[in-house]
């Protein structure tokens, strides 16, 4: 067992990074690249970039590796525990696995490697709040055209495409008043905002599109009819051009149920990320597929309606395949990871580099 790599892997969970809190774990692998003798800086966004040479390789192009430094909340004060191989946090907070397992497991293998290309790396902030920090990464300071995310979950899967993603933000206005003395003169924001939620056709769509409303608020005292709610929606697909309908869809649907309940809508539509796959044959999902045969992994390839970084990389010509940490149960207090699960995520790295070299 790579005691070294549990071990600063127990370590970096305990570095809090919630989204947009990130900052004190970057600059933890700022130090942590730079004594491994790589050229590491972070760019304007407060993303990191490092750059380590070829060793005992000729090869001249690069190979980009990916993982985002942020975590889902709850987040903050993690106490990762180890027992009977397996790594759990205290149960009051996620583990963080997602993606500091990744990083764990990237770290190793680059120390570990007796062979390797040019490598390239990628630290990215504020991912699981909308692929934010890869959006607003500094390309110019990247040479690569294909490379590995690190950031799947299961070992035997490789994520070879992702979805359309929109946020859809609403805000419903209507009318206060005394909920006692005079609620005919009020319009219910919340009432129309719950009204239009109810017309949604929610949940799994098809087999390549869902849609969601995951936050809804309003009114600020229990006795006043509320002048104000919001609530916060998203829907994705496999397929642009359905999301993007999808998405219209939604906003019609959203106007029309309010202006039944006499109350007015502003609706705000954002597309995080465009659907993008990669081909089952691509050169990283051929190399990704036969370092995993060391550790006597068949992975097949899939596609996913969660989103990730590959998504922007690929949108950004660089092909990129999504390989798995063996996190489980990510973005809940019940995320662990099992140490052989890591393990073999580590020697598939390095089998990586080493294919990468040839």
């Amino acid at each position: 067992m790579s005691q070294r790599m549990i071990r600063q892997f127990m370590e970096m969970v305990q570095i809090d990074s919630e989204s947009g809190d990130e900052a004190r774990f970057m600059n933890y692998l700022l130090a942590e690249f730079k004594k491994m003798g790589a050229a590491a800086k972070k760019d304007a966004y407060g993303n990191l970039v490092a750059k380590l040479p070829a060793l005992n390789s000729k090869s001249k192009e690069p190979v980009l590796l990916s993982c985002h430094g942020d975590t889902v909340k709850p987040g903050k004060g993690i106490r990762p525990k180890l027992a009977k191989g397996v790594i759990r946090s205290g149960g009051d907070t996620i583990l963080g696995a997602d993606d500091k397992a990744g990083i764990a497991e990237m770290l190793e293998a680059l120390r570990l490697a007796r062979v390797r290309p040019p490598i390239e790396v990628a630290i990215s902030r504020q991912e699981e709040v909308g692929l934010h920090g890869v959006k607003n990464l500094d390309f110019k300071l990247l040479r690569a055209r294909r490379g590995f995310l690190l950031d799947n979950d299961t070992l035997d899967t490789i994520v070879i495409g992702g979805p359309s993603y929109f946020a859809i933000d609403v805000e419903v206005q209507g009318r206060s008043a005394h909920a006692g003395m005079e609620p005919e003169k009020g319009i219910n924001a919340i009432a129309a905002a719950a009204r239009a939620i109810a017309a949604l056709k929610l949940g799994r769509l098809d087999h390549e599109t869902t849609a969601n409303v995951g936050v809804i608020s309003g009114g600020i005292i229990r006795n006043g009819v509320p002048a104000t709610a919001c609530f916060l929606a998203e829907c994705r697909s496999l397929n642009h051009k359905k999301a993007q309908a999808l998405a219209n869809e939604m906003e019609r649907i959203i106007q029309r149920e309010v202006a039944k309940a006499g109350a007015k809508a502003a609706v705000k539509i954002d597309n995080l990320c465009k659907a993008v796959e990669i081909a089952p044959d691509a050169w990283t999902v051929v190399t990704a597929q036969q370092a995993l045969k060391t550790v006597g992994i068949r992975a097949r390839t899939t596609f996913i309606t969660g989103f990730t970084d590959a998504s922007i990389y690929n949108n950004r010509g660089i092909e990129m395949a999504v390989v798995g940490i063996g996190a489980r149960d990510e973005h809940s207090t019940s995320e662990h990871i099992h140490v052989a699960d890591m393990e073999k995520a580590l020697a598939m790295l390095i089998e990586i580099l080493r294919l990468s070299a040839e």
